[in-house]
């Protein structure tokens, strides 16, 4: 039921955060977040702000007693008080049992092996002196994947193992798993919707261009340059997850599409994600939308991509770091069709995430050409260098 006096409680206050607040305001929503500072990028869009650590089960529990619903912008929450409050009569999305999945990622590809959802081969170790072991035994050969199971994000807990040396100098420590390093032609992702009435509504694919250092996406096309028939496979495998998952909510479904067509999942995300943000600008609903509507129990909204669009990661420049500064703005804004979404991060550094930019156009190829001014226009510096 559509109900403007339910607060609604959002573990995480980053600018995924700040986005879904952004949408609930228009539907005068009380949105209230959980994060350790009031200076992070939601805190200035909510009704209420708390300052405590959403890893922490007295905050969370805390915190949530009051709200009729909850949800996050970050899967590493305490899950136990989630369990808790859910016992408790509130309405939890994603539900914790399924977090607890997610965002280990051991736990994740075996929960992909025993339902027949396709992922890369894997193993999983005790920690990094274990796959040392099964390299040395032949278990094992270079090139491979090692991921960390948890704390992984943003290009982090993910080291590509090509040679004897990277066994020395790349593997990060502690519990693990390795997976066969698959022959990629494209990276796609998926989001998909799914509400309590187990409707379900799907984003078009889309295309991701990762930057070579950071490993965190620098374009990100849609629709993507697939065949309709690869886009209607994506879209079915998207419905697929998340239906097996029993999300409601949203779940960002991360894909490789081999050099011979197949379809992997690699990753998902239960919650708005990077590869998202363009549907602000340039589709009929946007994924912050879609989320309220499907943890609110609304009738979801259409998908359908209005205009082709391109978005560029704004990230920390590589020589700076310290109070932001914006170069080449109003270079930028002066371009058709663009769309600039700065997170209100007051201090930057390498790589960090600070904004985005979304460009609309007629066509692919003249978001993408204006992409690529975009991106050598707009540079996120600070006063000095590093």
């Amino acid at each position: 039921m559509f109900d403007t006096t339910k607060k609604i409680g959002v573990l995480g206050g980053g600018q995924l955060g700040k986005m879904l607040c952004l949408e609930a305001g228009n539907w005068d929503f009380k949105m209230c977040v959980l994060d350790a500072s009031p200076d992070y990028p939601a805190a200035n869009y909510c009704a209420e702000f708390t300052s405590g650590n959403f890893n922490d089960y007295d905050d969370v529990l805390a915190f949530g007693q009051d709200k009729e619903i909850l949800t996050i912008e970050i899967e590493h929450v305490n899950t136990e008080a989630l369990k808790a409050l859910e016992a408790a009569g509130k309405t939890v999305h994603p539900a914790p049992a399924v977090l607890e999945i997610i965002k280990d990622k051991g736990l994740q590809k075996n929960f992909y092996q025993e339902h027949g959802i396709p992922t890369a081969t894997f193993e999983l170790f005790k920690d990094e002196k274990a796959l040392i072991k099964a390299v040395e035994k032949g278990k094992w050969s270079v090139p491979f994947v090692q991921k960390t199971r948890t704390a992984g994000y943003d290009g982090r807990g993910v080291a590509i193992i090509r040679t004897a040396e990277d066994l020395e100098t790349k593997l990060l420590k502690g519990p693990c798993l390795a997976e066969t390093l698959t022959p990629i032609h494209t990276e796609l992702a998926v989001i998909a919707a799914r509400n309590a009435n187990d409707e379900v509504e799907v984003f078009p694919p889309v295309e991701m261009e990762f930057h070579p250092e950071a490993n965190l996406v620098e374009f990100l096309i849609c629709p993507a340059r697939i065949s309709p028939l690869v886009a209607a496979e994506a879209e079915a495998l998207a419905e697929r997850v998340i239906r097996t998952f029993d999300v409601c909510g949203l779940l960002a479904v991360e894909m490789f599409l081999t050099n011979r067509g197949e379809l992997l999942v690699n990753e998902v995300a239960p919650r708005p994600h990077n590869s998202g943000h363009h549907t602000i600008d340039s589709a009929i609903t946007s994924q912050y939308q879609q989320h309220l509507r499907a943890i609110c129990n609304l009738p979801l909204g259409a998908t359908t991509q209005r205009t082709p669009a391109v978005m560029v990661n704004l990230l920390g420049h590589p020589d700076y770091s310290g109070p932001v500064l914006y170069a080449g703005v109003e270079e930028c804004l002066a371009i058709d069709g663009v769309h600039i979404h700065l997170y209100g991060k007051a201090v930057t550094s390498p790589f960090r995430k600070m904004g985005h930019v979304t460009i609309t156009a007629d066509s692919v190829e003249e978001a993408l050409e204006k992409a690529r001014i975009v991106k050598e226009t707009l540079r996120v510096i600070a006063h000095t260098q590093k």
